[in-house]
């Protein structure tokens, strides 16, 4: 049996996610968290065997909790089951320690594939995302000039590429004005861009940032 916590703050999503996975007989929901918080509640008191992780939740998420859930129990496996395309952050989440990445816009049967292949000790990714990863791991510092960029500093890129400002920024964050404003000088160093509006045509140029009806360019 694999047992199963379900990361997500939308009840509606986890809610589908459970009804999903409740008659297959090899697979079984033990948990649940709505925010990185209640994520590392449930890796710190309970044993299981995959964590499905949403991307994007309340107080810490993404790469970051990625990398304190691993650091904590190494052997846990995470699937990352994200709003964001492959383009966006699969490489990086692997890199911190996932073991696959799907978006939510995947079939069903993917889905339980995944779990069924990560429970097992695999990984599941796409030809392409596994394809980007070894290059990726091979040739580092001949990569795009995003993928030079820390984890920070691109999460404040992709912030920044759509629109917010320094001062949101930061709120979101939970950062100073001045550690953003940092970030983004660097950044801009890095990324060879002159302004802000290089930074959005290079992000959507490179399928970084999501259009308004959440699909990508």
């Amino acid at each position: 049996m694999i047992r199963v916590v379900l990361a997500d703050d939308h009840t509606i999503v986890r809610a589908g996610l459970k009804e999903l996975l409740a008659d297959l007989g090899d697979i079984e929901v033990v948990g649940e968290a709505t925010n990185g918080h209640e994520v590392m509640s449930r890796v710190r008191e309970s044993e299981f065997d995959v964590l499905v992780l949403d991307m994007s939740m309340p107080g810490r998420s993404g790469i970051e909790l990625i990398k304190q859930v691993k650091g904590e129990k190494p052997r846990l496996r995470i699937l990352v089951l994200s709003m964001h395309s492959e383009e966006q952050y699969a490489v990086r989440a692997l890199k911190a320690g996932a073991s696959g990445y799907l978006t939510k816009e995947s079939a069903a049967d993917q889905l339980v594939a995944a779990i069924r292949r990560i429970g097992a000790g695999g990984a599941y990714v796409s030809a392409e995302t596994a394809e980007r990863l070894a290059l990726d791991l091979n040739a580092a510092t001949e990569g795009a000039p995003h993928t030079l960029l820390s984890d920070r500093e691109y999460q404040v890129f992709e912030m920044i590429a759509a629109g917010r400002s320094v001062s949101d920024i930061a709120r979101q964050l939970a950062l100073s004005v001045k550690t953003v404003s940092t970030h983004k000088t660097r950044i801009m160093q890095k990324m060879g861009a002159a302004n802000q509006v290089e930074l959005i045509r290079y992000a959507i140029r490179h399928k970084l940032i999501d259009e308004p009806d959440g699909s990508t360019r």
